[in-house]
Protein backbone atom coordinates (compact mmCIF):
# COMPACT_ATOMS: atom_id res chain seq x y z
CA UNK A 1 0.00 0.00 0.00
CA UNK A 2 2.66 2.61 0.53
CA UNK A 3 3.55 2.41 -3.16
CA UNK A 4 0.56 4.06 -4.02
CA UNK A 5 -0.67 6.56 -0.77
CA UNK A 6 -0.50 9.98 -2.56
CA UNK A 7 -0.88 8.75 -6.20
CA UNK A 8 -4.15 7.41 -6.42
CA UNK A 9 -6.28 7.72 -9.29
CA UNK A 10 -10.23 8.30 -8.65
CA UNK A 11 -12.30 7.44 -11.47
CA UNK A 12 -15.30 9.13 -11.04
CA UNK A 13 -17.47 8.27 -14.10
CA UNK A 14 -16.87 6.32 -18.01
CA UNK A 15 -18.14 6.86 -21.22
CA UNK A 16 -16.95 4.19 -23.93
CA UNK A 17 -13.95 3.64 -24.13
CA UNK A 18 -12.74 6.66 -21.61
CA UNK A 19 -12.33 6.84 -18.17
CA UNK A 20 -12.76 10.56 -16.39
CA UNK A 21 -11.01 11.10 -13.23
CA UNK A 22 -11.64 13.37 -10.15
CA UNK A 23 -9.15 15.99 -11.40
CA UNK A 24 -11.31 16.02 -15.00
CA UNK A 25 -8.72 14.00 -16.67
CA UNK A 26 -10.02 11.48 -19.75
CA UNK A 27 -8.27 8.39 -20.03
CA UNK A 28 -8.72 6.07 -22.67
CA UNK A 29 -9.07 2.65 -20.83
CA UNK A 30 -5.89 0.67 -22.79
CA UNK A 31 -6.64 -2.62 -20.43
CA UNK A 32 -10.58 -2.81 -20.49
CA UNK A 33 -10.43 -2.09 -16.82
CA UNK A 34 -8.76 -5.56 -15.73
CA UNK A 35 -9.42 -7.69 -19.07
CA UNK A 36 -13.48 -7.03 -19.51
CA UNK A 37 -14.94 -4.00 -20.62
CA UNK A 38 -15.24 -5.78 -24.07
CA UNK A 39 -18.76 -3.59 -25.20
CA UNK A 40 -17.58 -1.03 -23.00
CA UNK A 41 -18.05 1.42 -20.51
CA UNK A 42 -21.69 3.37 -19.21
CA UNK A 43 -24.11 1.62 -21.59
CA UNK A 44 -27.73 2.88 -20.45
CA UNK A 45 -29.62 -0.10 -21.48
CA UNK A 46 -27.23 -2.36 -19.02
CA UNK A 47 -28.13 -0.10 -16.57
CA UNK A 48 -32.17 -0.27 -18.10
CA UNK A 49 -31.89 -3.99 -17.43
CA UNK A 50 -30.34 -4.52 -13.79
CA UNK A 51 -33.16 -1.82 -13.13
CA UNK A 52 -36.14 -4.01 -14.48
CA UNK A 53 -34.92 -6.59 -12.99
CA UNK A 54 -34.45 -5.70 -9.66
CA UNK A 55 -38.11 -4.21 -9.34
CA UNK A 56 -39.05 -8.21 -10.40
CA UNK A 57 -36.52 -9.76 -8.64
CA UNK A 58 -33.35 -8.62 -7.40
CA UNK A 59 -31.94 -11.46 -5.27
CA UNK A 60 -32.50 -14.97 -4.30
CA UNK A 61 -30.40 -17.77 -3.87
CA UNK A 62 -30.13 -21.51 -5.94
CA UNK A 63 -29.40 -24.05 -3.51
CA UNK A 64 -30.77 -27.05 -3.08
CA UNK A 65 -34.17 -27.09 -4.55
CA UNK A 66 -34.57 -23.22 -6.04
CA UNK A 67 -33.27 -21.25 -9.15
CA UNK A 68 -34.66 -18.53 -11.12
CA UNK A 69 -35.16 -17.68 -14.72
CA UNK A 70 -32.71 -15.65 -15.37
CA UNK A 71 -30.19 -18.07 -14.17
CA UNK A 72 -31.75 -21.00 -16.11
CA UNK A 73 -31.55 -18.57 -19.42
CA UNK A 74 -27.99 -17.43 -18.36
CA UNK A 75 -27.08 -21.44 -18.65
CA UNK A 76 -28.82 -22.27 -21.66
CA UNK A 77 -26.98 -19.55 -23.67
CA UNK A 78 -24.13 -20.60 -22.41
CA UNK A 79 -24.74 -23.88 -22.85
CA UNK A 80 -25.21 -22.48 -26.67
CA UNK A 81 -22.24 -21.04 -27.51
CA UNK A 82 -19.84 -23.10 -24.86
CA UNK A 83 -16.67 -24.65 -26.69
CA UNK A 84 -17.99 -28.27 -25.13
CA UNK A 85 -20.62 -30.09 -26.36
CA UNK A 86 -23.64 -30.74 -23.64
CA UNK A 87 -21.66 -29.12 -21.04
CA UNK A 88 -23.22 -28.37 -17.37
CA UNK A 89 -22.64 -24.70 -15.76
CA UNK A 90 -22.13 -23.80 -12.38
CA UNK A 91 -22.22 -20.13 -11.43
CA UNK A 92 -20.84 -18.36 -9.26
CA UNK A 93 -19.40 -14.51 -9.14
CA UNK A 94 -15.64 -14.52 -10.71
CA UNK A 95 -12.66 -15.69 -12.10
CA UNK A 96 -11.02 -16.97 -8.54
CA UNK A 97 -14.13 -18.16 -7.81
CA UNK A 98 -14.13 -20.25 -10.87
CA UNK A 99 -11.00 -21.62 -10.37
CA UNK A 100 -11.69 -23.20 -7.06
CA UNK A 101 -14.68 -24.87 -8.30
CA UNK A 102 -12.90 -26.22 -11.18
CA UNK A 103 -9.95 -27.34 -9.17
CA UNK A 104 -12.48 -28.73 -6.80
CA UNK A 105 -14.61 -30.81 -8.96
CA UNK A 106 -11.57 -32.08 -10.74
CA UNK A 107 -10.41 -33.64 -7.43
CA UNK A 108 -14.11 -34.98 -6.15
CA UNK A 109 -14.54 -36.58 -9.81
CA UNK A 110 -11.27 -38.59 -9.49
CA UNK A 111 -12.47 -39.22 -5.61
CA UNK A 112 -16.04 -40.44 -6.71
CA UNK A 113 -14.70 -42.77 -9.91
CA UNK A 114 -12.21 -44.61 -7.33
CA UNK A 115 -9.10 -42.82 -8.30
CA UNK A 116 -9.04 -41.16 -4.92
CA UNK A 117 -4.86 -40.92 -5.33
CA UNK A 118 -5.57 -38.37 -8.23
CA UNK A 119 -5.12 -35.26 -6.80
CA UNK A 120 -2.18 -33.10 -7.98
CA UNK A 121 -2.69 -30.28 -10.30
CA UNK A 122 0.03 -29.54 -12.64
CA UNK A 123 -0.02 -25.64 -14.31
CA UNK A 124 2.57 -23.67 -15.92
CA UNK A 125 5.53 -21.29 -14.68
CA UNK A 126 4.23 -17.53 -15.09
CA UNK A 127 0.15 -18.18 -14.89
CA UNK A 128 -2.26 -16.32 -13.47
CA UNK A 129 -5.28 -18.06 -12.00
CA UNK A 130 -6.87 -15.65 -9.29
CA UNK A 131 -6.12 -15.53 -5.66
CA UNK A 132 -8.42 -17.26 -3.74
CA UNK A 133 -6.26 -20.04 -1.71
CA UNK A 134 -6.76 -22.62 -4.82
CA UNK A 135 -5.62 -20.15 -7.24
CA UNK A 136 -2.89 -18.93 -5.07
CA UNK A 137 -1.30 -21.98 -5.38
CA UNK A 138 -1.28 -23.35 -8.83
CA UNK A 139 -0.21 -19.57 -10.34
CA UNK A 140 3.22 -19.44 -11.83
CA UNK A 141 3.74 -16.15 -10.32
CA UNK A 142 5.63 -16.91 -6.55
CA UNK A 143 5.52 -13.50 -5.62
CA UNK A 144 1.74 -14.28 -4.96
CA UNK A 145 2.38 -17.14 -2.35
CA UNK A 146 5.02 -15.33 -0.74
CA UNK A 147 4.56 -14.39 3.06
CA UNK A 148 1.70 -17.18 3.78
CA UNK A 149 4.36 -19.30 6.11
CA UNK A 150 4.09 -22.19 3.19
CA UNK A 151 5.07 -22.92 -0.55
CA UNK A 152 1.75 -23.61 -1.42
CA UNK A 153 -1.50 -22.62 0.61
CA UNK A 154 -3.39 -25.89 -1.34
CA UNK A 155 -0.87 -29.29 -1.08
CA UNK A 156 -0.38 -30.53 -4.19
CA UNK A 157 0.59 -28.29 -6.89
CA UNK A 158 3.21 -28.61 -9.28
CA UNK A 159 4.32 -25.79 -11.64
CA UNK A 160 5.98 -26.95 -15.29
CA UNK A 161 7.95 -24.52 -18.05
CA UNK A 162 5.14 -22.59 -19.82
CA UNK A 163 6.29 -23.67 -23.66
CA UNK A 164 7.71 -26.81 -22.87
CA UNK A 165 5.19 -29.52 -23.46
CA UNK A 166 8.47 -32.22 -22.45
CA UNK A 167 8.50 -30.62 -18.99
CA UNK A 168 4.76 -31.90 -18.03
CA UNK A 169 5.89 -35.38 -19.97
CA UNK A 170 8.54 -35.20 -17.57
CA UNK A 171 6.03 -34.18 -14.57
CA UNK A 172 4.23 -36.98 -15.47
CA UNK A 173 6.86 -39.31 -15.42
CA UNK A 174 8.52 -38.42 -12.15
CA UNK A 175 5.00 -38.07 -10.20
CA UNK A 176 2.92 -40.82 -11.74
CA UNK A 177 -0.26 -40.37 -13.68
CA UNK A 178 -1.77 -42.02 -10.96
CA UNK A 179 -1.45 -39.39 -8.90
CA UNK A 180 -2.12 -36.46 -11.50
CA UNK A 181 -5.48 -35.10 -11.51
CA UNK A 182 -5.26 -32.25 -13.64
CA UNK A 183 -3.67 -29.83 -16.01
CA UNK A 184 -4.84 -25.84 -16.14
CA UNK A 185 -3.84 -23.33 -18.14
CA UNK A 186 -4.31 -20.26 -19.82
CA UNK A 187 -4.85 -20.45 -23.64
CA UNK A 188 -3.13 -17.21 -23.77
CA UNK A 189 -0.97 -16.20 -20.82
CA UNK A 190 -2.49 -13.13 -19.44
CA UNK A 191 -0.91 -11.56 -16.44
CA UNK A 192 2.21 -13.37 -17.07
CA UNK A 193 3.15 -11.34 -19.99
CA UNK A 194 0.81 -12.10 -22.21
CA UNK A 195 2.23 -15.22 -24.12
CA UNK A 196 0.01 -17.07 -26.66
CA UNK A 197 0.49 -20.58 -27.36
CA UNK A 198 3.89 -21.68 -29.13
CA UNK A 199 2.41 -24.20 -32.69
CA UNK A 200 2.01 -27.58 -31.30
CA UNK A 201 2.19 -27.13 -27.77
CA UNK A 202 -1.65 -27.64 -26.70
CA UNK A 203 -1.66 -30.69 -29.14
CA UNK A 204 0.93 -32.34 -27.52
CA UNK A 205 0.01 -31.74 -23.84
CA UNK A 206 -3.91 -32.58 -24.74
CA UNK A 207 -1.98 -36.27 -26.21
CA UNK A 208 -0.02 -36.48 -22.66
CA UNK A 209 -3.53 -35.70 -20.54
CA UNK A 210 -5.62 -38.45 -23.08
CA UNK A 211 -2.81 -40.85 -22.75
CA UNK A 212 -2.45 -40.54 -19.46
CA UNK A 213 -5.96 -39.62 -18.03
CA UNK A 214 -5.61 -36.47 -16.63
CA UNK A 215 -8.18 -34.06 -17.00
CA UNK A 216 -7.91 -30.83 -19.37
CA UNK A 217 -8.65 -27.46 -17.55
CA UNK A 218 -8.75 -24.14 -19.76
CA UNK A 219 -8.96 -21.23 -18.02
CA UNK A 220 -10.82 -18.77 -20.05
CA UNK A 221 -11.35 -15.83 -17.45
CA UNK A 222 -9.64 -13.81 -20.14
CA UNK A 223 -10.08 -14.78 -23.15
CA UNK A 224 -13.45 -15.91 -23.04
CA UNK A 225 -16.45 -14.45 -25.08
CA UNK A 226 -14.72 -12.58 -28.11
CA UNK A 227 -10.78 -11.60 -26.74
CA UNK A 228 -9.59 -13.68 -29.38
CA UNK A 229 -11.96 -12.90 -32.31
CA UNK A 230 -13.83 -16.16 -31.33
CA UNK A 231 -16.53 -16.71 -28.61
CA UNK A 232 -13.89 -18.87 -26.74
CA UNK A 233 -9.73 -19.45 -26.75
CA UNK A 234 -10.22 -22.98 -26.85
CA UNK A 235 -12.15 -23.18 -30.40
CA UNK A 236 -9.77 -20.41 -32.10
CA UNK A 237 -6.88 -23.41 -30.71
CA UNK A 238 -8.23 -26.47 -30.94
CA UNK A 239 -8.96 -27.46 -27.71
CA UNK A 240 -11.05 -30.21 -26.14
CA UNK A 241 -11.28 -29.12 -22.06
CA UNK A 242 -12.96 -31.39 -19.93
CA UNK A 243 -13.40 -27.83 -17.89
CA UNK A 244 -13.25 -24.12 -18.92
CA UNK A 245 -13.25 -21.29 -16.43
CA UNK A 246 -14.90 -18.17 -17.16
CA UNK A 247 -15.66 -14.28 -16.02
CA UNK A 248 -14.67 -11.15 -16.67
CA UNK A 249 -15.94 -10.85 -20.18
CA UNK A 250 -19.07 -12.62 -19.26
CA UNK A 251 -20.78 -9.58 -18.11
CA UNK A 252 -18.15 -6.81 -19.59
CA UNK A 253 -17.72 -5.83 -15.86
CA UNK A 254 -21.35 -4.58 -15.58
CA UNK A 255 -21.41 -7.10 -12.65
CA UNK A 256 -19.73 -10.15 -10.67
CA UNK A 257 -19.88 -13.32 -12.19
CA UNK A 258 -17.93 -15.92 -13.05
CA UNK A 259 -18.33 -19.67 -13.57
CA UNK A 260 -17.36 -23.13 -15.12
CA UNK A 261 -18.87 -25.01 -18.17
CA UNK A 262 -18.11 -28.73 -17.37
CA UNK A 263 -17.89 -31.71 -20.25
CA UNK A 264 -20.56 -34.91 -20.05
CA UNK A 265 -17.13 -37.30 -18.53
CA UNK A 266 -16.96 -35.25 -15.51
CA UNK A 267 -20.59 -34.16 -14.74
CA UNK A 268 -22.05 -37.87 -16.21
CA UNK A 269 -20.70 -39.75 -12.83
CA UNK A 270 -22.78 -36.99 -10.81
CA UNK A 271 -26.23 -37.74 -12.31
CA UNK A 272 -25.92 -41.17 -13.51
CA UNK A 273 -27.73 -42.69 -10.81
CA UNK A 274 -30.21 -40.21 -10.35
CA UNK A 275 -31.18 -39.36 -6.88
CA UNK A 276 -28.97 -41.88 -5.74
CA UNK A 277 -25.94 -40.25 -7.27
CA UNK A 278 -23.23 -38.11 -5.15
CA UNK A 279 -23.23 -35.18 -3.86
CA UNK A 280 -20.80 -32.75 -5.21
CA UNK A 281 -20.92 -29.73 -2.62
CA UNK A 282 -19.92 -26.56 -3.48
CA UNK A 283 -21.85 -23.45 -4.00
CA UNK A 284 -21.68 -19.48 -3.22
CA UNK A 285 -24.13 -16.81 -2.20
CA UNK A 286 -24.70 -15.34 -5.14
CA UNK A 287 -24.84 -17.80 -7.60
CA UNK A 288 -27.24 -17.45 -10.14
CA UNK A 289 -27.94 -14.07 -9.14
CA UNK A 290 -30.93 -12.87 -11.10
CA UNK A 291 -29.27 -9.53 -11.95
CA UNK A 292 -26.37 -10.26 -12.95
CA UNK A 293 -27.23 -13.13 -15.19
CA UNK A 294 -30.16 -10.78 -16.44
CA UNK A 295 -26.95 -8.54 -17.34
CA UNK A 296 -24.71 -11.33 -18.74
CA UNK A 297 -27.64 -12.30 -21.46
CA UNK A 298 -27.61 -8.36 -22.14
CA UNK A 299 -23.63 -8.16 -22.23
CA UNK A 300 -24.04 -11.66 -25.00
CA UNK A 301 -26.79 -9.63 -27.15
CA UNK A 302 -24.74 -6.78 -27.54
CA UNK A 303 -21.78 -8.80 -28.61
CA UNK A 304 -24.08 -10.60 -30.74
CA UNK A 305 -26.01 -7.55 -32.06
CA UNK A 306 -22.95 -5.51 -32.77
CA UNK A 307 -20.73 -8.19 -34.35
CA UNK A 308 -17.96 -7.43 -31.48
CA UNK A 309 -16.43 -10.77 -31.63
CA UNK A 310 -15.91 -10.15 -35.26
CA UNK A 311 -14.35 -6.55 -34.46
CA UNK A 312 -11.98 -7.95 -31.79
CA UNK A 313 -10.31 -9.85 -34.75
CA UNK A 314 -10.11 -7.09 -36.62
CA UNK A 315 -8.77 -4.95 -34.05
CA UNK A 316 -5.97 -7.68 -33.18
CA UNK A 317 -4.80 -7.33 -37.01
CA UNK A 318 -4.33 -3.69 -36.36
CA UNK A 319 -2.20 -4.18 -33.36
CA UNK A 320 -0.24 -6.48 -34.38
CA UNK A 321 0.95 -4.74 -37.37
CA UNK A 322 1.28 -1.36 -35.24
CA UNK A 323 3.19 -3.31 -32.17
CA UNK A 324 5.76 -4.52 -35.33
CA UNK A 325 6.87 -1.02 -36.05
CA UNK A 326 7.68 -1.05 -32.25
CA UNK A 327 10.33 -4.06 -32.23
CA UNK A 328 12.80 -2.45 -33.82
CA UNK A 329 12.38 0.23 -30.95
CA UNK A 330 15.97 -0.06 -28.96
CA UNK A 331 13.98 -0.21 -25.48
CA UNK A 332 11.78 -3.34 -26.70
CA UNK A 333 13.26 -6.64 -26.32
CA UNK A 334 10.05 -8.62 -27.89
CA UNK A 335 6.15 -7.82 -28.60
CA UNK A 336 3.30 -10.71 -28.41
CA UNK A 337 -0.10 -11.04 -29.84
CA UNK A 338 -2.42 -13.08 -29.14
CA UNK A 339 -5.66 -12.51 -29.84
CA UNK A 340 -7.45 -8.57 -29.39
CA UNK A 341 -4.45 -8.79 -25.95
CA UNK A 342 -0.69 -7.37 -26.57
CA UNK A 343 1.97 -6.97 -24.51
CA UNK A 344 5.52 -5.29 -25.01
CA UNK A 345 8.26 -6.83 -23.19
CA UNK A 346 11.06 -3.95 -22.52
CA UNK A 347 14.47 -3.93 -22.16
CA UNK A 348 16.67 -3.52 -18.99
CA UNK A 349 16.99 0.02 -19.30
CA UNK A 350 13.80 0.89 -18.56
CA UNK A 351 11.02 0.17 -15.97
CA UNK A 352 7.20 -0.67 -17.52
CA UNK A 353 5.90 0.73 -14.55
CA UNK A 354 7.47 3.84 -15.00
CA UNK A 355 6.85 4.23 -18.64
CA UNK A 356 2.46 3.13 -17.60
CA UNK A 357 2.96 5.72 -15.14
CA UNK A 358 4.01 7.94 -18.30
CA UNK A 359 0.99 6.83 -20.87
CA UNK A 360 -0.90 7.72 -18.42
CA UNK A 361 0.47 11.53 -18.44
CA UNK A 362 -0.39 11.44 -22.62
CA UNK A 363 -4.37 10.05 -21.67
CA UNK A 364 -4.26 6.44 -22.09
CA UNK A 365 -4.16 3.43 -19.52
CA UNK A 366 -1.80 0.71 -19.77
CA UNK A 367 -0.49 -1.69 -17.07
CA UNK A 368 2.77 -3.38 -16.23
CA UNK A 369 2.63 -7.10 -15.80
CA UNK A 370 5.67 -9.85 -15.25
CA UNK A 371 8.69 -9.42 -17.33
CA UNK A 372 8.69 -6.11 -17.68
CA UNK A 373 6.31 -6.20 -20.05
CA UNK A 374 2.97 -4.11 -20.77
CA UNK A 375 -0.32 -4.79 -21.59
CA UNK A 376 -2.55 -3.58 -24.09
CA UNK A 377 -5.97 -5.10 -24.46
CA UNK A 378 -8.72 -2.16 -24.49
CA UNK A 379 -12.46 -2.46 -25.38
CA UNK A 380 -13.62 -4.00 -28.63
CA UNK A 381 -15.65 -0.95 -29.62
CA UNK A 382 -12.04 1.09 -30.10
CA UNK A 383 -11.82 2.61 -33.66
CA UNK A 384 -8.57 1.82 -35.14
CA UNK A 385 -7.31 5.50 -35.14
CA UNK A 386 -7.83 5.14 -31.39
CA UNK A 387 -5.66 1.79 -31.20
CA UNK A 388 -2.97 3.51 -33.44
CA UNK A 389 -3.02 6.46 -30.92
CA UNK A 390 -2.44 4.06 -28.15
CA UNK A 391 0.78 2.37 -29.79
CA UNK A 392 1.93 5.93 -30.61
CA UNK A 393 1.77 7.26 -27.23
CA UNK A 394 4.03 4.65 -25.82
CA UNK A 395 6.41 4.88 -29.07
CA UNK A 396 6.63 8.62 -27.64
CA UNK A 397 7.21 7.87 -24.42
CA UNK A 398 10.06 5.72 -25.06
CA UNK A 399 11.69 8.06 -27.20
CA UNK A 400 11.89 10.33 -24.77
CA UNK A 401 13.51 7.82 -22.46
CA UNK A 402 15.97 7.05 -25.44
CA UNK A 403 16.81 10.85 -25.97
CA UNK A 404 17.64 11.42 -22.53
CA UNK A 405 14.75 13.65 -21.56
CA UNK A 406 13.75 11.20 -18.34
CA UNK A 407 15.71 8.27 -17.13
CA UNK A 408 15.15 5.26 -15.28
CA UNK A 409 16.74 2.25 -14.83
CA UNK A 410 15.04 -1.49 -14.39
Amino acid sequence: MPSVIGRQIKVVSADGAYLTTDTGARLLDGTASLWYANIGHGREEMAQVAYEQMKTLEAYHVFGRYTNDRAIELSEKLQSIAPIDDAKVILNSGGSDSIDVALKLARRYWNHVGRADKTIIISREHSYHGLHAYGTSVAGLDFNREGYGTDSLVDGTERVEKHDAGAFAAAIERIGADKIAAYIAEPVMGTGGVHPPQPGYFQEIQRLCHENDILFIADEVITGFGRTGVMFASTRYQLQPDIVTFAKGVTSGYAALGGILVAPRVWWPFFENGTGSPTYRHGTTYSGHPVTAALALKNLEILERERLVARSAALEQVLAAELKTLETHDLVKATRVGGFLGGIELSDEVNAEFVTDKMIEQGFITRPLRGNSIQISPPFILTDQELRDLVGAISTVLDSLKTGATQVTA
